[in-house]
C-alpha cells in the first residue's frame, strides 16, 4: 500500500462497549484498510463466564482486539482500536486505552445497564466520549431522551443511533465522538 508523504493527523480512538454490542461489526464497517480481528469461535465453556443473555445467537467472540482505519478530511487518520467486552480482559483494555484521545461507547437496548461498567472504565481513564445505541433488529426502541436518561449522559455527551453494519450511520457516530473531542481539546498557539 502506497502511503502519501504528506503530513497526516493521526488519532488514536477506542471502540468500547459491552460483550457482544457490535464492536467488531462497527469496525468493519468503516474501515478503509481490511480490518485486523481477533475473534474466535466460543466455546461451552465460556458460556459459563459470558452471559449471553440478549445475545444467544452470538458465536464469536474478540479475544484482544479489533483494529481499523479511516481517513477524514484528508489528513485527519483515526485508528480505530476495538477492546474485548468481557471483565477478563479488562488488564488488556488498560494498555489498548494508553494513548487514547476518546472512545465511542456501543450500547444496546437490550442490554442498557451493560454499558454502565465500560463507561465507569473510560470515565476512570479520562477519555472523552460519545455513545451510539446500536439499532438492533429486534431491540427495544426508545427516544434518545430517554436512552440518555437511562443511560444518566451528562447534558454534552453526544447519543447517537446507529446501525453499525451501516458505514455511513457508524461514521455519523464516529464523526460526534470526533466533535466532542475536538470541542474539548485545548488548541495550540502557533
Amino acid at each position: 500500500m502506497y502511503l502519501s508523504g504528506t503530513d497526516q493527523t493521526l488519532v488514536k480512538l477506542l471502540v468500547a462497549g459491552p460483550f457482544g454490542v457490535g464492536k467488531t461489526t462497527f469496525i468493519r464497517a468503516l474501515s478503509e484498510t481490511p480490518p485486523l480481528h481477533t475473534e474466535e469461535v466460543m466455546t461451552q465453556t465460556g458460556a459459563f463466564v459470558d452471559d449471553l443473555a440478549g445475545v444467544r445467537e452470538k458465536t464469536t467472540t474478540t479475544v484482544a482486539i479489533d483494529f481499523g482505519r479511516i481517513t477524514l478530511a484528508g489528513d485527519l487518520v483515526l485508528y480505530l482500536f476495538g477492546t474485548p467486552g468481557q471483565k477478563r480482559f479488562r488488564p488488556l483494555w488498560q494498555d489498548i486505552a494508553r494513548g487514547a484521545v476518546g472512545a465511542l461507547v456501543l450500547a444496546d437496548t437490550r442490554r442498557l445497564a451493560d454499558s454502565f461498567e465500560v463507561m465507569d472504565i473510560i470515565e476512570e481513564a479520562g477519555l472523552r466520549y460519545a455513545v451510539a445505541v446500536n439499532t438492533f433488529p429486534d431491540a427495544p426502541d426508545h427516544s434518545v431522551e430517554t436512552l440518555r436518561d437511562h443511560l444518566d449522559l451528562h447534558e454534552d455527551t453526544p447519543l447517537v443511533l446507529c446501525d453499525a453494519r451501516d458505514r455511513d450511520q457508524s461514521l455519523d457516530a464516529l464523526i460526534a465522538l470526533v466533535g466532542h473531542v475536538l470541542d474539548h481539546t485545548p488548541m495550540e498557539n502557533p
